[in-house]
């Protein structure tokens, strides 16, 4: 297996558009990176770049201790699934598999163990003789990676393998990536713009915004610590609600606000040094409360809020809340139905709120 250093990479293609911008990381052998963002910041360029299929511009990428800049995708010891599979519809799922044993010239009783051994593993044996258009859009990809692991690469490469699928199977595939990463014990890059996959795969998350790295950490750091306002409202289902204002001293006390609403900040130091500045705030949908029902006593301040809109989860309300000319979304626990035009009196949980600044948007 293998680490892979991505060092101060650049893409510019022909057309002069620069598409990736001294991207720096490092997966360490054995870990599991994930590469997320939204459509067009560089991810799947970057990945791109990694297995050969892109040249670069400028920088340097290492597989295990050899420099790959000018060694061609075959040589690199890379495998990569693909968003649409990428199977050859006129052989068998034995033969997708076997094809790159078989250019290798492995011997053909080596290649029968080895495919049958990924088989086995991805439970797809009863599917060894059927080609591509006789199975489902959850078989193909496990034959996509059955195809993959055949190859016993040092690294493995996945640009998107699960955006074709329907979200049950999606979460189904989620767990069994996950298990057959421990199961190989090996170097994983994967490219997703689906921060719930990034959440609850990774072992690192390298968030991109328009071909710059935003934030490198462990998914819950990246989530409980964002660096700033991008990385903030990115990660996290329903998105951080954000609120221009700004923050002022009464009676000792840091508070912040704006046209619609004012409340406390408790003490922060660094805050002190925007009193009477604009500013960005930031609080997570979780991180407020229906004051009738819940914690009251640990968050007494209150907002005046009017409910516009609400989707019952089941086991919670995603509830959309105006107040003055401020929209925000809460989760609510499910002990009161929400009603439309109702009015809400929410408590915002100060202690999980984030602030940024307005012009650089880095959190404060």
């Amino acid at each position: 297996m293998a680490q892979v250093v991505v060092r101060n990479v650049d893409k510019i293609f022909d057309n002069g558009f620069h598409a990736v911008k001294k991207v720096d990381f490092i997966a360490e052998d054995k870990e599991f990176v994930i590469l997320v963002g939204p459509s067009g910041c560089g991810k799947s360029t970057t990945l791109r770049m990694i297995a050969g299929l892109e040249e670069i511009s400028s920088g340097e990428i290492m597989i295990g201790d050899k420099v790959v800049n000018d060694i061609p995708p075959k040589n690199r010891d890379i495998a990569m699934v693909f968003q649409n599979y990428a199977l050859y519809p006129h052989m068998t799922v034995y033969n997708n598999m076997a094809f790159a044993l078989q250019l290798r010239k492995t011997k053909k009783e080596l290649i029968d163990e080895t495919v049958k051994e990924a088989a086995e593993l991805l439970e797809i044996e009863e599917l060894l003789d059927r080609k591509p258009k006789q199975l489902s859009g959850g078989q193909r990809q496990r034959v996509a990676l059955g195809r993959a692991i055949v190859r016993k690469p040092k690294v493995f490469l996945f640009d998107e393998p699960l955006s074709n699928l329907d979200a049950k199977l999606r979460v189904q595939m989620r767990a069994e990536i996950i298990k057959l990463h421990k199961k190989l014990d090996t170097t994983i890059i994967y490219v997703t713009h689906d921060q719930v996959e990034a959440m609850t795969m990774a072992d690192k998350m390298v968030v991109m915004k328009d071909g710059l790295i935003q934030q490198i950490d462990s998914p819950l750091n990246v989530y409980n610590k964002p660096l700033n306002l991008f990385v903030a409202g990115f990660i996290g289902s329903p998105s951080l609600n954000t609120f221009k204002g700004k923050i002022k001293e009464e009676k000792s006390k840091l508070i912040f606000k704006n046209e619609n609403f004012t409340v406390e900040t408790g003490p922060n130091a660094t805050l002190k040094k925007y009193i009477d500045k604009d500013i960005i705030m930031g609080i997570r949908p979780e991180d407020i409360y229906d004051a009738e029902f819940d914690r009251m006593a640990e968050f007494p301040q209150k907002v005046d809020t009017v409910c516009e809109v609400v989707e019952p989860m089941g086991n919670e309300f995603i509830v959309f809340l105006q107040t003055g000319n401020s929209s925000l979304v809460a989760r609510f626990d499910p002990k009161k139905l929400p009603k439309i035009d109702e009015k809400i009196a929410v408590s915002f949980d100060m202690q999980r709120a984030y602030f940024f600044d307005i012009e650089s948007e880095l959190k404060i």
